[in-house]
């Protein structure tokens, strides 16, 4: 069995958080070695840490064989006195896919805790007067995407923001139109959460045309709940881990891949912050040959 899936990876991938950052690797290296571990697509990663002129991008790009998926914006949505930020990088990362033929844009909440400490920073839930807001912001952004710069929203649900326990996903589908807003789901996330990926999946396959593949340790998962480890410091110790390691049946979301015959982005996108930098090209290399071997892409 072989899954028509289009598979890439992303810069987080190779422990890319910023857009500059002495602790992570050359953009160049990154593209180099993403040709290395054998994947096409590509994400853009955080806004600037790949060159954001495109007359130095593409070249590198084309001679790479390789294709960009997406770029995304990550804010609060929720607070009005964000929208003009929101705004100009809506732009900013929309000009720079809609020249290099990127068919999505992504969107994510920003976390309510600091990532390094944990301390919150934001309330963990939104009332409803904020939840009203998020949901008209996300509108009002996908809409700017479709019209301006010819990009289908996919909104990333993510551990430590308003949209990340499955009851929530849930109810985030139910309140956005689905002509404007689809759903990537990252099966790492996803399972952070104690979520399903694979039932949510089959449940909810009709509104995901893209996917972050990824696994969580199931031990350190419950031992980061139960010591309130902060997400940083999480990724660190290797939460999230290979496919072929963690908690994800891969095998069995394969199969409901298959059963809905899914043809969509799958990219895999394992948390590493910070990373050395001969740490992310082995396990890269194992993904693909693990993800090939079990039949996606």
């Amino acid at each position: 069995m072989s899954i028509d899936v289009k598979v890439g990876t992303a810069p987080d991938n190779w422990g890319v958080w910023f857009p500059s950052d002495p602790k992570q690797m050359p953009w160049n290296r990154f593209l180099d070695e993403v040709v290395e571990a054998d994947y096409k697509w590509i994400e853009l990663g955080p806004p600037g840490y790949l060159p954001f002129d495109t007359v130095v991008l593409a070249p590198e790009l084309k001679k790479r064989g390789l294709e960009v998926t997406t770029g995304f914006v990550m804010h609060h949505f929720e607070d009005p006195a964000l929208w003009p930020t929101i705004e100009a990088e809506l732009h900013s990362v929309g000009r720079v896919l809609q020249a290099l033929g990127g068919p999505f844009l992504l969107l994510i909440g920003d976390t309510y805790t600091d990532l390094f400490t944990g301390q919150p920073t934001q309330p963990s839930t939104l009332d409803s007067d904020g939840w009203k807001r998020f949901i008209e912001a996300i509108h009002r952004v996908a809409r700017m995407a479709r019209e301006r710069y010819g990009l289908r929203a996919v909104y990333h649900p993510h551990a430590e923001t308003h949209v990340e326990y499955e009851h929530q996903i849930e109810k985030f589908l139910e309140d956005t139109d689905p002509g404007l807003i689809v759903l990537c789901l990252d099966t790492g996330h996803h399972a952070y959460r104690k979520g399903d990926p694979v039932a949510f999946m089959a449940r909810h396959h009709a509104r995901i045309p893209y996917l972050h593949l990824k696994s969580v340790d199931a031990q350190l998962r419950d031992r980061v709940a139960k010591e309130r480890i902060p997400f940083a410091k999480a990724v660190g110790i290797d939460l999230f881990c290979e496919p072929s390691l963690g908690a994800v049946d891969f095998p069995a979301f394969r199969d409901v891949l298959d059963r809905v015959g899914y043809h969509g982005w799958a990219i895999v996108e394992q948390d590493m912050y910070p990373a050395p930098f001969d740490k992310p090209l082995p396990i890269a290399k194992r993904t693909r040959k693990y993800l090939r071997e079990i039949g996606i892409g």
